[in-house]
């Protein structure tokens, strides 16, 4: 049997306006996630595309900020 560790999470409160808030449990909804899960999820990938362009900043020699 293999044994995994659990994935340690940090809570915190995240205050949003209304309309963010319904938006972001419209689009959970669609995608059939929590909007725990919905956030994490948008996250990541703009994480990943923050990560990306600056790689490829980082290889041509560009500058941004």
């Amino acid at each position: 049997m293999e044994v995994t560790m659990a994935t340690i999470r940090r809570v915190f409160t995240l205050r949003l306006p209304d309309e963010v808030f319904d938006q972001i449990g419209r689009l959970a909804s669609k995608d059939r996630r929590s909007m725990t899960n919905y956030i994490e999820v948008i996250l990541r990938n703009h994480l990943a595309e923050v990560e990306r362009r600056e790689q490829e900043a980082a290889g041509s020699g560009a500058h941004t900020e």
